[in-house]
């Protein structure tokens, strides 16, 4: 079983950087594919970025391309998503989620339904 914890949400002005982080309790997530999702008020989750267990890969939005960076330590079952530029239609509940299957396509790492374990999330607004 593994538990998540996500930090580092707030409330930021446009163009603002935000740093949430992602911890884990319980197994290792060294061999896990890690993502992170997002959901804005009276919009579906929808995914945000995704890396592979070895952080040889990266997958992301494109509406968070090249603004958001996605990172892991798995010596300390953390995983990372670096926000710059903010902008007001960031501000939604932010989650992390681990998928326990270690190889991962572009299409895996996007679909919610393959991730085993969520966090409560985390709230990041972003005013203009």
């Amino acid at each position: 079983q593994v538990q998540l914890v996500e930090s580092g949400g707030g409330l930021v002005q446009a163009g603002d950087s935000l740093r949430l982080s992602c911890a884990a309790s319980g197994r290792t997530l060294s061999s896990y594919t890690m993502a992170w999702f997002r959901q804005a008020p009276g919009k579906e989750r929808e995914f945000v970025a995704g890396i592979s267990w070895d952080g040889g890969s990266t997958y992301y939005a494109d509406s968070v391309k090249g603004r958001f960076t996605i990172s892991r330590d798995n010596a300390k079952k953390a995983v990372y998503l670096q926000m710059n530029r903010l902008k007001p239609e960031d501000t939604a509940v932010y989650y992390c989620a681990a998928d326990r299957t270690y190889w991962v396509t572009p299409a895996r790492a996007r679909a919610q339904g393959e991730y085993d374990y969520w966090g409560q999330g985390t709230q990041v607004t972003v005013s203009s």
